[in-house]
């Protein structure tokens, strides 16, 4: 999923990880990729309609360590 973030960086995250393993009730239903797509932006927080919220500083900077961002093109 590419991301964007509000200091102009995008990058493409992989929810892999956050779905792999034995999961959660609220990561469970997301390993089915119509769930994943119902993704939307609520308040600045990655959500779906399960109630997940992911911060997107969190995201920011697990993806900024992980060399994923980059300076959107303007």
């Amino acid at each position: 999923m590419r991301l964007t973030f509000s200091d102009g960086t995008t990058g493409v995250w992989n929810a892999g990880a956050m779905l792999a393993g034995k999961g959660t009730s609220l990561t469970i239903p997301l390993r089915d990729r119509h769930e994943f797509a119902r993704a939307f932006i609520d308040n600045g927080a990655l959500a779906w309609p399960n109630r997940l919220e992911l911060a997107p500083w969190t995201l920011h900077q697990e993806m900024e360590a992980a060399g994923l961002l980059s300076q959107e093109a303007t």
